[in-house]
Order: C-alpha cells, then structure tokens, then sequence
C-alpha cells in the first residue's frame, strides 16, 4: 500500500504587492498540473491494461514499496529540471503495473466489474468535488499537512501489520482510514496551489495523481477485495 511522498509544504512567502502575480503564477501552475495529471493517469491506466493482457504477477510489497520511495525521491531530485517529467511518468507507469494484476484479481470475482466501476466512479466524483471546493472557495487547507503526515504514517504502518499479520478486518479499516486522508490531501495539494504554496508542477502533480491511486484502491477494498488486494 503506498503514501503519499511529499505530506508536507515548504512555506513559500508572498512578496509584498505580488498579488497579481501570484494569482496568475498559481493559474499556471495549476493548468500544467491538470495536463501533466491527465498524461500520467492515461499511460497508467494503458500500462495496467497492459499488465492484465500479459497476466503480469504482482511485483510485491517489498518491490513495490521499494519502487515507489525509490522513484518518489527521483522526482523530487529532478523535478526543477525536465528529466523531473520523465520521472513522474516512471512513477504512474509503475504504479500502473502494480495495479493491472489487482484488476484482474478483482475482475475474476461475481461482481469484478461492478467493484472496479462504482470505485472507479466513487474517485471521480471524490476528485472533482474536493477539487471544486478548493478551487472555488480559495480557502486554505494547509493548516491540515501535519494532520494528513501523521495521519497517512499512522494508517501506513497498520497497513503493513494487516498484511503482515494477515487480519482483514483492519485491512478494511485502514482502506476506510487512507480514502479520508486521501480526501484530504487533494484539498490541500490543490489549496496549496491556488494559494501558490506550490509552484511545482511536478510535484502537485505527483502529490495528486499518489492520493488517486490510493483512494481508488482503497474503495476497491472497501467495495469488494478485503484484504487480499495487496
């Protein structure tokens, strides 16, 4: 199961007078999130699809946290340069194999399709709602970052005992424990933005496309997988 890599901001100051400035560099910022967010989540979901034609297995909770943290801090290396695009890439497209073989494990149930499409469906609807209310009301959310940090270490460490430990029911509360914090890091990566807390796009990106993953496989074990999709 994975966090989000960056939970928490670097203040960035608003200089004096910049106002004006600052509401168009935050427009900017966030008009090449939402392309680059919409790039990453197409190539990952052709890469899960890809996955499930193969019949590729599941890399792993090992590989796969090794995988993430380790392309996570890649990023975030890069992500003033344009290798930091390339790098976001990496990341979704492995987040999208490691996707493919839990689709297909929760499309071989009774009802496989209706779990992945009232999950999928849910993240929608969850992504633009949250995302409305960021962006019409320009209310800042950053006072909720140590929150959400404690909050996804909380939820992570429970996580791996579950799966470790092998006890669904608290697989099933954890899922119900990231979906909230998940919620709330899309409000406050895309606060931060609109506030121009975040001027990397790369980053927010990162930052936003991680909380959707999470929330989507989390409903996916909330509507159906238990404890087995990891």
């Amino acid at each position: 199961m994975s966090v989000d890599p960056r939970p928490y901001a670097r203040a960035v100051p608003m200089p004096a007078g910049g106002g004006l400035a600052l509401a168009a560099n935050s427009q900017r910022v966030l008009r090449n999130t939402y392309a680059l967010l919409a790039l990453t989540l197409a190539f990952s979901a052709a890469v899960a699809g890809t996955a499930m034609a193969l019949k590729l297995p599941h890399p792993g909770l090992i590989l796969t946290l090794v995988g993430f943290f380790g392309l996570s801090f890649l990023i975030n290396k890069t992500a003033n340069s344009g290798w930091g695009v390339l790098s976001v890439f990496a990341l979704t497209g492995f987040m999208g194999y490691t996707l493919g073989p839990i689709l297909s494990s929760v499309l071989s149930l009774p009802n496989g399709s209706a779990i992945v499409t009232n999950a999928m469906g849910t993240t929608a609807v969850a992504f633009l709602g949250l995302s409305a209310i960021a962006l019409t009301t320009k209310r800042d959310f950053s006072f909720m970052g140590k929150f959400l940090f404690v909050g996804i270490l909380v939820a992570f460490v429970l996580g791996l005992g579950a799966f470790f430990f092998e006890m669904p029911a608290l697989s099933l509360a954890v899922s119900g424990m990231f979906v909230l914090l998940m919620s709330g890091m899309i409000l406050y990566e895309t606060s931060r933005i609109v506030n121009g807390g975040e001027t990397n796009y790369v980053l927010a990106t990162t930052s936003l496309f991680v909380s959707i993953y999470n929330m989507f496989v989390s409903l996916l074990s909330l509507f159906g997988m238990g404890g087995s999709n990891d």
